[in-house]
């Protein structure tokens, strides 16, 4: 790793380098070339401007001395071969040759453009030096016409040694310029890798789970921001697992302190954490990574945990559990896809309840045959008894019936608190049985002075119900509307949506305070003891109709405000 950072940054800046350097060395020369060949001729021209006046005087016969002499002295001047042609090709002078050896230049191609009046160049070989040269031609014009040929040439020999020092030159400064970046390029890619090889040796480390680690913060520029940010998240994680650490030890203590069962499930049902209760509950080794339904032998759990990973709500139910009897819990997690089960222990509740509800079944029992028989005495005694022990046999009288009717609520309230009993349903018209109801308490009503009156829809459904708990209900309901209502009405209400069927029961009585509303349909709960007892209440008409509501899957659910009456809703399942 530590040679891999190096030799990447190295040899990624040798390769830009080298190539470089190998374009310059290849593609520099011939620019070159043209460059120094273009500034011959610019000399070569200059040279020419120079010529151009003597020559054409030399051409007319004014020039005093040979035009030879004069073109031989000047070319040794300029180091240049200088060619003086009339225009029939006929050479005149000669700065390098004897002009009568040298055979007629007319059909040179420089010959030629000059005598058309252009000047130009052209590198070729020369027959009468026989060695390549570079010519530039100029026409010589006298008297409006081209009289001759200037031609100035250099040997291209002289040239190209020239060029070669020239490149060999540049092939040198081109190989120090490519090893002093070469050695720039290894120091910079040490540089660079350096302070990276340490960084990747300290993640290394902290990824070790070593949040001690520290980077050096010698460098500068960018790398000393870095180093300073590491340490900077070095710290800040070491901080973070520590509180991770605490945190987890303080769940693991209140996981190991709830006796209670409890277990988290994934999204797939499968255990991922739980507590000591927990394994002794399921007794099935180590229960991390199964899946619940290996471990916990339940339909009806699997059910209730389908039923929360649908509705995304937390799903209750009591379920058995070999010899044990557990309330379960399923609880989404809101932060991700996961489930919460919680496993109470309840066999000892329902155990003693069951003893209760049995003590009470059976002294319900035992005393309806005694208070049968007081009954009977006093109904017997009463043609018998004077005026003056009279209100004592009325008081006897009255509280006998009471407490039968208490035995009666406790009875009918057991056998519907009991789950295992299933009650019997068949088509009932509401209507009809509450009807029926309201000629029951007719008189009672009218006692009071109290209007009863019925409100049903058109086309009202029956529903599948028992229908003497139905009557009970209604009954139970009506009797409680009279009882605490002095003036006024009593109203029953019957509707259907649809999907439920609602029974309304309200009156213009006392009302009910806000403090008491939670509580109504418990056991033995009277909002004002004096008046039940004044009235025979029993304290259990309204947990008998909770009861009944709930046998047949419904809800029930009150309005009340003291002074303006009180409402009662039922709404049953049509379906």
């Amino acid at each position: 790793m530590r040679n891999s950072i190096f030799l990447r940054i190295f040899l990624g800046y040798a390769l830009v380098i080298l190539f470089l350097a190998g374009a310059v060395a290849v593609f520099a020369p011939r620019p070159m070339r043209r460059h120094y060949m273009q500034e011959q001729a610019a000399r070569l021209e200059r040279v020419a401007s120079i010529l151009e006046g003597p020559v054409t005087a030399y051409l007319e016969g004014q020039g005093a001395g040979s035009l030879e002499d004069y073109v031989t002295g000047f070319g040794k001047k300029t180091s240049t071969r200088i060619t003086v042609i009339s225009a029939d090709g006929t050479v005149l002078a000669d700065s390098e040759k004897e002009p009568r050896d040298m055979e007629n230049h007319l059909y040179r191609p420089e010959i030629i453009a000059a005598l058309q009046g252009e000047k130009q160049m052209s590198v070729r070989f020369s027959s009468t030096l026989k060695r390549d040269m570079m010519y530039m031609s100029f026409p010589l014009k006298s008297g409006g016409r081209t009289a001759g040929v200037l031609r100035l040439s250099l040997f291209m020999t002289d040239l190209d040694q020239l060029f070669d020092r020239l490149r060999s030159d540049l092939l040198r400064i081109i190989g120090l310029v490519t090893l002093l970046a070469l050695a720039g390029a290894y120091f910079f890619a040490r540089s660079v890798s350096k302070p990276l090889r340490e960084f990747i040796d300290a993640s290394a480390r902290v990824a070790a789970g070593n949040f001690d680690t520290k980077v050096s913060v010698r460098q500068q520029g960018e790398f000393k921001k870095y180093a300073l940010s590491f340490n900077a998240m070095t710290e800040n994680l070491k901080a973070m697992f520590q509180q991770i650490r605490l945190q987890t030890e303080e769940l693991n203590s209140i996981l190991a302190s709830i006796k209670e069962g409890l277990c988290v499930l994934d999204h797939d049902g499968r255990i991922l954490l739980c507590n000591e209760g927990f394994r002794r509950i399921v007794d099935f080794g180590p229960p991390e990574g199964k899946y619940y339904w290996e471990v916990i032998r339940s339909s009806r759990l699997a059910e209730v945990v389908r039923g929360a990973k649908d509705s995304k709500r937390t799903a209750s139910e009591e379920i058995a559990l070999g010899d044990g009897i557990y309330s379960s819990t399923i609880s989404p997690l809101t932060s991700d896809d996961r489930y919460v089960v919680m496993l109470r222990d309840i066999t000892e509740f329902r155990r003693l309840e069951k003893i209760k509800k049995d003590f009470v079944v059976n002294v319900s029992h035992e005393l309806k045959t005694p208070l049968a028989a007081i009954k009977g005495f006093v109904e017997t005694m009463e043609p018998t008894v004077g005026t003056d022990n009279r209100g004592y046999l009325e008081i006897v009288r009255r509280n006998t019936d009471r407490m039968i009717a208490i035995v009666d609520d406790l009875l009918v309230l057991s056998r519907l608190e009991d789950k295992g009993t299933a009650i019997g349903k068949e088509s009932v018209d509401v209507a009809a049985v509450a009807a029926t109801i309201l000629k029951m308490f007719e008189k009672r009503a009218a006692d009071k002075g109290l209007a009863v009156s019925l409100e049903a829809g058109p086309a009202l459904p029956k529903i599948s119900a028992d229908p003497y708990e139905i009557e009970r209900l209604l009954i139970n309901l009506v009797d409680n509307a009279i009882k605490y209502t002095d003036k006024g009405r009593v109203l029953i209400r019957l509707g259907s949506d649809g999907k439920s069927f609602a029974i309304e029961v309200a009156d213009t009585g006392l009302g009910i305070g806000a403090e008491h509303l939670p509580h109504i349909f418990e056991r033995f709960y009277v909002v004002d003891k004096s008046r039940s007892k004044k009235l025979g209440g029993t304290g259990l008409g309204l947990s008998i109709v909770k009861h009944i509501v709930l046998a047949h899957q419904g809800t029930i659910s009150v309005k009340s405000r003291p002074g303006e009456g009180t409402t009662f809703t039922v709404l049953l399942p049509l379906t």
